[in-house]
């Protein structure tokens, strides 16, 4: 059966003739504009080696927040694909799970364009981590720590000078951010976790727990909405935003893992 939500709401005080022409079709100058919006609107446009070295050289800054933590300026490719194959594809797709089971008048209020983007884009700076840190079998040392936190805002660097809005770059660059202000990277007191970003950063954390990692294993769903439900109880997530996702997980069951 599925998980009853109410209890945790009380908990939180939120009760197809043409002839035919011999001629090669021309594409009309309407049907190449749209075959270029879909093209320059696709995000994956920013995963590949040469786009990504392109945008990386552009931009000072990165160099300097890697030579921060002492970490060299490369590209770990290898990682990249399946990351965006799995988790971040993973991660867009509870994300607007998330988005289409709020109630009506929240819906409304959600930029689902700047979601989907952020949400498969938000681990791109994970590509200029060390794979000796991004791949540990264990647990990560402060040092370690402090290299991998790094990846939000050398995310948010790597596409600050391309056309994507300044609400997805937000979104990436704020993900691991909450309403506590309490995550990284350092945000100042006028900083507001938005509905957009509680969904993203409900998504990304639901999607890390129930998926087997080199140092862990996957979670059931139970499991890992107990631990962001925590999350919930100390201010840092909305209620409604976990009652969304409690949802979206239950409409999975039938053909997925059941949540008992």
């Amino acid at each position: 059966m599925g998980i009853d939500i109410n209890p945790a709401l009380r908990a939180c005080g939120l009760n197809p003739n043409m002839a035919i022409s011999l001629r090669p079709k021309i594409p009309s100058f309407g049907q190449q504009l749209e075959q270029d919006r879909f093209e320059s609107n696709n995000p994956a446009r920013f995963t590949n080696e040469i786009a990504l070295t392109k945008l990386v050289n552009s931009n000072p800054k990165i160099q300097a927040i890697l030579k921060e933590v002492g970490a060299p300026v490369k590209l770990n490719m290898a990682d990249l694909k399946p990351l965006l194959d799995n988790h971040c594809t993973d991660v867009q797709n509870v994300a607007l799970g998330i988005a289409e089971n709020l109630p009506f008048s929240l819906q409304s209020k959600v930029d689902k364009i700047s979601l989907k983007e952020a949400a498969y884009l938000h681990d791109i700076g994970k590509v200029l981590i060390p794979p000796e840190v991004l791949n540990k079998n264990g647990k990560l040392n402060d040092y370690e720590t402090e290299v991998m936190h790094k990846h939000s805002e050398l995310g948010y660097e790597i596409l600050k000078n391309t056309n994507l809005s300044k609400k997805t770059l937000d979104l990436i660059r704020n993900h691991h951010q909450n309403a506590k202000r309490s995550g990284y990277p350092f945000v100042n007191k006028d900083f507001r976790a938005d509905l957009d970003l509680q969904i993203l950063t409900m998504a990304d954390k639901y999607s890390a727990l129930t998926e087997k990692r080199v140092y862990k294993e996957a979670m059931t769903p139970k499991q890992a909405l107990t631990i962001i439900y925590s999350d919930v109880k100390e201010g840092k997530l909305h209620p409604f935003v976990f009652k969304a996702l409690v949802s979206y997980a239950n409409s999975l069951k039938a053909e997925d893992v059941p949540i008992v």
